[in-house]
């Protein structure tokens, strides 16, 4: 017999993953689109008082309008008047959800301290748990669509903490809010009507229908869109049901990663150790080598292991030359069509490996350099634009382009061109 999950009304504030913002994308179930950033999945819950409608009189009345429109609207798209009266009746403007979809953090965190929380041993030792607990469920999911068990467990740890935190927000509110005064008005409203036909065929009421102010549901985090597409009734109970049932998440989390191109048997990737002379301008996404032509290189397992036979496999180096590297493949990939950060792809690879109860990693992270503000990245964008090594928009943040002009100036101080972003080379700019 399948355990469900007690619904939660009132969830706890999240455990701090990375500081990161949580904005809906349509390349991605929570979609934050991001290279190399600190930023991966994380519900952004608030308590009940932070959910208070305390608009202005104007404004509720032009959001009482544009209910009113948007009802007219999915009427005819097919939402019966049943339906929108449950939605729509007692509909709430959120000032909160406002706040933090205009939100742009000036401080990130480094890519270790980011993973220090995702992979903790608390996270750890939870998950293993979690695997015991609900093996049948787990591994029924696994057989079925060929995506580990310990991935899709390490998916349920990152996105809600293996449910604990999968977020408050009404979600009909929070698209609507969205819908009305977001700055994708248009995504909004298309996630908004995808809701209402949830609710219209019976997955979940509206009361329960609860996830991140962005307007991601359930112990995975799926976009009303994503969870049309994906969402599976394992359990047999004639709902697709993300948010109680154990069974439905698994099976849904594996149909997403499956139709996003999992192949099954094949690895994620692994750690590598790379030569002294390595072109560190490789180490692109969209550099990609068979696992033979990286050997060629002189790439090696980090313990003397074989790589792993990959096709398609790039180098990653998050920390530049001063930290471990990754040989990735189409795997690796297909975690970031869940979320688009190869930070949150990372630290659901060695989560799951953790679990597997492999050993963790054998680099080091160079914990003594201190990460950029965004404002901080600006100014160094700024500045390598102004010394000809062109990085394009000052934009505060990294990405590949920035990479290449650091690389570039790196190269024409006789340093090692790993396009690592440090302190010290904003003050050797701002000097020069």
């Amino acid at each position: 017999m399948i355990r469900r999950l007690p619904v939660p009304l009132l969830l706890t504030l999240l455990m701090p993953l990375a500081g990161c913002q949580v904005s809906a994308s349509t390349t991605d179930i929570v979609g934050r689109d991001a290279t190399l950033a600190p930023e991966a999945s994380q519900t952004t819950a608030a308590s009940a008082a932070e959910q208070t409608d305390t608009a202005a009189p104007a404004v509720r009345q032009d959001f009482v309008a544009w209910v009113a429109d948007f009802r007219r609207q999915a009427l005819t798209e097919g939402i019966n008047a049943v339906t929108l009266a449950a939605a729509f009746d007692d509909v709430r403007y959120l000032p909160r959800v406002i706040e933090l979809d205009r939100a742009q953090p000036e401080f990130t965190r480094q890519v270790w301290d980011y993973l220090d929380t995702a992979i903790s041993p608390a996270r750890i030792q939870q998950g293993r748990a979690q695997l015991a607990e609900y093996r049948a469920p787990i591994q029924a999911a696994s057989r079925r669509y060929g995506v580990p068990a310990e991935i899709l467990v390490a998916i349920w740890g990152i996105e809600s903490n293996y449910g604990s935190n999968f977020g408050s927000f009404s979600t009909i509110d929070a698209l609507a809010t969205l819908g009305y005064d977001g700055r994708r008005p248009d995504f909004a409203r298309s996630e908004l009507l995808a809701a209402l036909r949830i609710l219209q065929r019976g997955d979940i009421d509206r009361e329960h229908m609860r996830g991140s102010w962005a307007g991601a549901m359930g112990h995975t985090q799926f976009l009303p869109s994503s969870f049309e597409k994906y969402a599976r009734d394992a359990d047999g109970d004639g709902r697709r049901d993300i948010w109680g049932s154990i069974a439905d998440v698994m099976a849904s989390t594996a149909s997403y990663l499956t139709d996003a191109g999992w192949r099954k048997g094949e690895p994620w990737g692994a750690e590598v150790r790379l030569p002294d002379n390595f072109d560190y301008a490789q180490t692109e996404l969209d550099v990609r080598r068979s696992s033979q032509a990286w050997l060629a290189q002189g790439v090696r397992g980090v313990r003397g292991t074989q790589l792993p036979a990959l096709d398609q496999a790039s180098i990653i180096a998050p920390a530049g030359a001063r930290g471990p590297a990754f040989l990735v493949g189409h795997n690796f990939r297909t975690i970031m069509r869940y979320n688009a950060s190869t930070s949150y792809a990372l630290a659901v690879a060695l989560l799951s490996e953790r679990l597997a109860g492999e050993p963790g990693l054998v680099g080091d992270w160079p914990r003594q350099q201190p990460a950029l503000s965004r404002s901080q990245v600006k100014r160094l964008q700024q500045l390598l634009n102004a010394r000809g090594f062109e990085v394009g928009s000052a934009d505060g943040v990294i990405g590949p382009n920035t990479r290449r002009g650091l690389r570039e100036y790196q190269r024409s101080l006789g340093q090692t061109p790993d396009g690592f972003a440090t302190v010290g080379m904003l003050e050797r700019l701002e000097a020069d």
